[in-house]
């Protein structure tokens, strides 16, 4: 039989291309977003790829919604083998210019969301003894970032939710991966809330856009770390942590083996200076 992957967030960047990439490999997938009103852009790119997909609606913050959704993939063909968990959003502002209804909604898309998921498809995974599950974090979720507040602390939450299942779900023969891209070119950043008023932080925020400009100016392609997602998504040995390029690599390094935090702090004070 062949496997099935449910991958969120397809309409564009790097679900869609992971969407198609994990169909090219021979899975069948269900590929889901928001507005299947928005997913042209993708049925081009599986056309061009020559294969199929079989898109539906799921917004992730729908939680009774995606349990529909998961149920009715079960019902059809008998199992969800792979998850992907890429829907997500961006978020810039310092805590004293975040409402706590931003902050909640970088919960819930960027934690919650894929924390509930992964509750949906994974007693079925290990009865079977068997699945992957990824979910695209970032390399904000390993460095805290000026002006990111709500969004690093929503993928940091999600990367220790994840590390700590990883250990257990292992000896049930499933797999639990987060990927970790640094800047990729793709929709993400029009989508990112923004606040209106910086206040005494313009400085700082006019600094940091700056910094950002100029990292999304070199961005990774979509294509490139939809390459990594699929193979995290079909390796045959565990590893937990995937980067999608050298760039990103060396960036999660600095905070991985920085004991005391002076290093990300010397990494990230010149960004707002």
């Amino acid at each position: 039989m062949t496997d099935l992957a449910l991958v969120t967030g397809t309409s564009s960047g790097m679900g869609m291309h992971a969407a198609v990439e994990l169909a090219r490999r021979g899975l069948n997938v269900v590929a889901t977003m928001r507005d299947t009103g928005r997913a042209d852009r993708l049925r081009d790119a599986a056309a061009e790829a020559g294969v199929q997909l079989d898109i539906r609606t799921l917004d992730v913050v729908d939680h009774a919604g995606a349990a529909r959704v998961v149920e009715e993939i079960v019902a059809e063909h008998g199992g969800i083998d792979v998850l992907v968990n890429n829907a997500g959003r961006g978020s810039v502002g310092s805590a004293e210019q975040l409402s706590m209804e931003q902050i909640h909604a970088q919960l819930d898309v960027n934690y919650l969301a894929p924390v509930h998921l992964t509750k949906l498809v994974l007693p079925a995974m290990r009865e079977r003894g068997r699945g992957h599950i990824v979910t695209v974090t970032s390399v904000g979720g390993v460095v805290g970032q000026p002006f990111a507040d709500a969004y690093c602390g929503a993928k940091f939450a999600v990367e220790g939710f994840m590390q700590s299942l990883a250990a257990t779900a292992e000896h049930f023969g499933v797999h639990v991966s987060v990927i970790e891209p640094a800047a990729v070119a793709s929709d993400f950043v029009a989508n990112v809330s923004r606040p209106t008023d910086a206040g005494a932080y313009q400085p700082l925020l006019q600094a940091y856009q700056a910094r950002t400009a100029g990292a999304f100016a070199n961005a990774q392609t979509p294509e490139s770390a939809a390459q990594t997602i699929a193979d995290a998504a079909t390796a045959s040995e565990f590893r937990f942590r995937w980067q999608t390029s050298e760039a990103a690599s060396s960036f999660v390094g600095v905070s991985l083996a920085d004991l005391d935090g002076s290093r990300v702090s010397a990494f990230t004070r010149p960004w707002t200076s």
